[in-house]
């Protein structure tokens, strides 16, 4: 009897040998897996850290009125005194960018012209009229490669004309951050030889579809053909634009008025002397 009480006793106390070994083994375990727990939070904290953006620059304020060169542009293409050849914008785009000339927004553009300031000395403001499919097919390339900006000058009633861009290729092209677009009414028309009413149509229609399909604020009014009168000034005010370009040649400046500007046609043909010559200018 006394001999299977000492098994029994033997086995128990085997039991809890084996069972606090166990116990033991987990509570190590435990122990060792909780630092790396820690040191992995940590890593994550660290890396949510935000990342500091670069200031910008302060803008130059000149004491001259400001003489800004703002090129026109049409199709880019071949066929007329209208179109510069592809090969041609590329070859003045190569040039804007190897003299590190700033291209600049429409905002920068208006920036400039009414605190008469520059983001750098050397600056330019590339337009292109009427918003010809081209524009897309052999401008944006030039303006991608060279990383360059431009403004289009759309006419909201022709984006279903073959030749012309469409909304989803407008879309398109101010995604890339090389285009923006502004205003050249809704049918193209002759502004001076329309009424007063018909005017307004035409310069509010084309901002109220702009804004809206485009999620923009259209600040800039490009006029068909340059044609203008005072009733023209009046109303594109009105309509809320803060500035409109002419097809007048010459360097844009304040002195001309808001509503009034000039600019520079670059015409087919064009050498890059003749080019790098007409937008020339010296602001102080």
């Amino acid at each position: 009897m006394n001999r299977k009480w000492g098994l029994f006793g033997g086995c128990l106390l085997l039991i809890a040998i084996l069972g606090g070994g166990f116990l033991w083994s987990q509570s190590r375990t435990s122990k060792v897996k909780q630092p790396t727990q820690t040191h992995r939070v940590q890593r994550q904290d660290t890396s949510s850290k935000p990342v500091t953006q670069p200031k910008a620059k302060p803008w130059i304020k000149l004491k001259q009125p400001l003489k800004l060169p703002i090129l026109m542009y049409h199709s880019i293409s071949s066929g007329n005194q209208l179109r510069v050849p592809k090969k041609q914008f590329a070859s003045e785009m190569a040039y804007l960018k190897q003299h590190h000339y700033r291209t600049l927004t429409t905002t920068e553009a208006i920036r400039a012209l009414t605190t008469n300031s520059i983001p750098q000395k050397k600056v330019v403001w590339i337009t292109l009229d009427d918003a010809y499919k081209d524009n897309l097919t052999n401008g944006l390339p030039a303006l991608q490669a060279y990383k360059l900006h431009a403004t289009i000058n759309a006419i909201t009633g022709f984006t279903y004309k073959h030749n012309h861009l469409s909304l989803a290729e407008m879309k398109r092209m101010k995604a890339t951050g090389r285009v923006d677009f502004a205003s050249h009414t809704v049918q193209h028309l002759n502004l001076d030889e329309l009424s007063a009413a018909q005017q307004k149509k035409e310069l509010v229609n084309s901002k109220k579809w702009l804004d809206q399909k485009l999620d923009q604020q259209t600040d800039m009014l490009c006029y068909p053909a340059g044609r203008a009168n005072a009733t023209t000034h009046r109303l594109a005010k009105q309509s809320g634009y803060k500035i409109a370009l002419t097809t007048q040649e010459g360097f844009a400046t304040m002195k001309q008025g808001r509503y009034n500007l000039s600019r520079l046609r670059i015409t087919p043909g064009m050498t890059t002397a003749t080019f790098a010559d007409l937008i020339a200018v010296t602001n102080r």
